[in-house]
């Protein structure tokens, strides 16, 4: 699937990834609406609405992006119906061409890592038969508990050929509490990163491996270092745009031929209607107004790297 993903920035000269991370707040109101009349002010009813106003924008944006990131906990927070209409957002997007990085973040012991990884990555025994869970193409994983929490989602990758992103410099503020003490004289992200690099070596593509790593965009001399640390790792970059990446700051995670990162945005381009400088497009014409940025953003970050 690395290799896809590669592949599909290529040809879309987009290396970058629209995170679908849906707050009712962001959904138009024509679309809660209508929603509420089906299904009533429910669980079912919020689903419902977060899954059209997905659709929406994915119409209007696939031909453009090799890749969205549905964050799970949007969909979590209404509880069975939201999680099938996470299901359905990740088939739906798969069904147009795309990629599917489920940002699920997960980590634990052996045994729920595999249990993790099988749901959304691999296939489960039902008796005589095999059924797929989730069924991303990557997903997001915390690397806290060490190698037995990894492990099992390699495995599974190099099964599936699906791969990972493990966090090792989020773009949070408060992220240097535990990623920036020094270990051993080294910061701690620098280790993850090496682990990263360690891990993905038994897991290659053609030319990246199947273990990538989630590198925030708001600490480019940060990621200088953890790029030449990481040199086979694919980077997913979050931050830029709503949390303060700026596409100069992007440079140092890209590889000299333009290739080695893809960059997130989620409310940037999902709530671009609600921006002054979409605002223009109004909310019936809201996927408009996310297609319009996503063509910004590719012109911004391209320009920056010299693609």
């Amino acid at each position: 699937m690395i290799n896809q993903l590669v592949s599909k920035i290529k040809e879309k000269n987009a290396p970058i990834v629209v995170g679908l991370d849906p707050m009712l707040s962001y959904v138009p109101e024509h679309i809660q609406k209508k929603a509420y009349e089906e299904f009533g002010e429910t669980l079912e009813g919020a689903a419902q609405a977060i899954w059209q106003y997905n659709k929406g924008i994915v119409d209007a944006c696939y031909d453009l992006i090799p890749a969205v990131k549905p964050q799970i906990a949007m969909y979590e927070q209404f509880g069975v119906p939201g999680l099938m209409a996470f299901k359905k957002t990740v088939d739906y997007c798969k069904s147009k061409g795309l990629i599917v990085i489920g940002d699920i973040k997960r980590g634990d012991i052996g045994s729920t890592s595999t249990a993790y990884a099988v749901g959304h990555l691999g296939q489960v025994t039902v008796g005589s038969k095999t059924y797929r869970g989730f069924d991303e193409d990557f997903v997001t994983v915390n690397p806290y508990l060490g190698t037995d929490g990894v492990k099992p989602f390699v495995d599974v990758c190099r099964e599936e050929k699906k791969g990972i992103f493990v966090l090792v410099k989020t773009s949070n503020p408060s992220s240097g509490e535990f990623q920036d003490r020094i270990v051993d004289e080294r910061p701690l992200y620098e280790l993850v990163g090496e682990k990263v690099a360690a891990w993905g070596a038994c897991a290659m593509g053609e030319q990246y491996s199947y273990v990538g790593a989630v590198v925030g965009a708001t600490y480019p001399k940060m990621g200088e270092i953890l790029r030449k640390l990481m040199p086979k790792a694919y980077i997913l970059v979050p931050g830029y745009g709503a949390q303060g990446g700026k596409a100069e700051d992007l440079i140092p995670y890209f590889n000299e031929d333009g290739f080695g990162a893809i960059v997130n945005s989620s409310r940037g381009i999902i709530c671009a209607y609600q921006q002054e400088k979409y605002a223009s497009f109004g909310q019936e014409a809201y996927a408009e107004a996310s297609r319009q940025a996503v063509i910004d953003m590719r012109e911004d970050i391209n320009q920056a790297i010299g693609k």
